[in-house]
């Protein structure tokens, strides 16, 4: 998805937190929910408990760079495909496998061309973060909540279709005018996912064990 701005990204996070409801535009719907405050840059902010939202930097760049096995430690790849090594952009896999992405090779090779030039999600299906994330290089910048540069921005991240090489690494940051629509940004909606029927069960069953001991 791109031509959307970061308050559209912002009421679609809502629509999911409550349950992708039919309506008016409200705070049933669209105007709260993960967050308040929608599209008043000094007041607006995630609430507790939101259950779909638009990652932080540190969160997108974490899911992005991070080497997983290393824990706590502050180990980070160059690139969002687990690797310090150059992607490509084949977009079969079929050269470089696990080491793709949508940017444009030499300002003339992209990786699909006109005229859809973005792909869908997980289309380079073996070149995903170190945490199962796909396409955070290349396709098109994605939103972030962090205010970054001035007071009236808000950052994006990860390169796009357009872009070279570069606009992928680590290092490189950017931000844009949350009112802002272009060819060339989207968005990428984060969740805490349920506890699992598994653990709930091992939960229920710690807690029978401790009330037979007492």
């Amino acid at each position: 998805m791109n031509y959307v701005t970061f308050w559209d990204a912002a009421r679609f996070a809502n629509w999911l937190h409550n349950g992708q409801q039919t309506g008016p535009q409200g705070s049933g719907t669209t105007e709260d929910g993960a967050y308040h405050n929608v599209g008043n840059q000094t007041l607006f902010g995630r609430n507790a408990g939101a259950k779909f939202f638009i990652p932080t930097e540190d969160e997108w760049y974490k899911a992005a760079y991070h080497d997983k096995d290393a824990g706590l430690a502050a180990s980070y790849f160059d690139y969002p495909t687990g690797t310090n090594s150059l992607p490509g952009n084949d977009i079969t896999e079929a050269t470089n496998p696990g080491n793709n992405a949508n940017y444009r090779i030499n300002a003339i090779n992209d990786a699909i061309g006109s005229p859809y030039y973005r792909t869908v999600a997980g289309e380079f299906e073996l070149s995903d973060s170190p945490y199962g994330t796909f396409d955070q290089g290349g396709n098109v910048h994605e939103w972030n909540e962090t205010v970054l540069f001035s007071s009236s921005q808000r950052g994006v991240r990860g390169g796009t279709f357009f872009d070279g090489l570069s606009s992928l690494l680590t290092s490189v940051r950017s931000s844009g005018d949350p009112t802002f629509e272009y060819y060339l940004i989207g968005f990428r909606v984060a969740s805490i996912p349920e506890p699992s029927s598994l653990l709930l069960g091992v939960v229920a069953s710690l807690g029978m064990l401790v009330r037979r001991r007492r």
